[in-house]
């Protein structure tokens, strides 16, 4: 296990504006499993940390290396609270966006 990937994990999440029982309760996780996995007391498998990454609008790259770049989906939200829906679509739309993002990648410019 990368000696890092909790405390990277811990970063994504906050960066996503998510506390760790929202995280968990998509992960479909206690949320002390969650919180024991950004301490590196505890491992997620591969499926979790890369629904995790969708969560968050990165890369499994993102999660894993350093060097890998972060950048953070913009997303607007005018709701107090998010629901288990807005999770998952959040996620979905994050999975969409990362496709594009890779898409434009691909063709060589960036067409934020």
């Amino acid at each position: 296990m990368n000696s890092q990937l909790g405390k990277k994990f811990r970063r994504l999440r906050e960066a996503a504006g998510l506390t760790q029982a929202q995280v968990a309760k998509f992960l479909g996780v206690d949320q002390s499993y969650v919180s024991k996995f950004e301490a590196e007391k505890r491992q997620l498998n591969m499926d979790l940390l890369m629904q995790a990454a969708t969560l968050f609008g990165c890369s499994l790259d993102a999660l894993f290396e350093d060097h890998e770049p972060h950048r953070p989906i913009p997303k607007a939200m005018r709701a107090t609270g998010i629901t288990d829906e807005d999770l998952e679509v959040i996620a979905t739309m994050n999975k969409l966006a990362l496709n594009l993002r890779y898409m434009q990648d691909l063709l060589g410019g960036d067409r934020e």
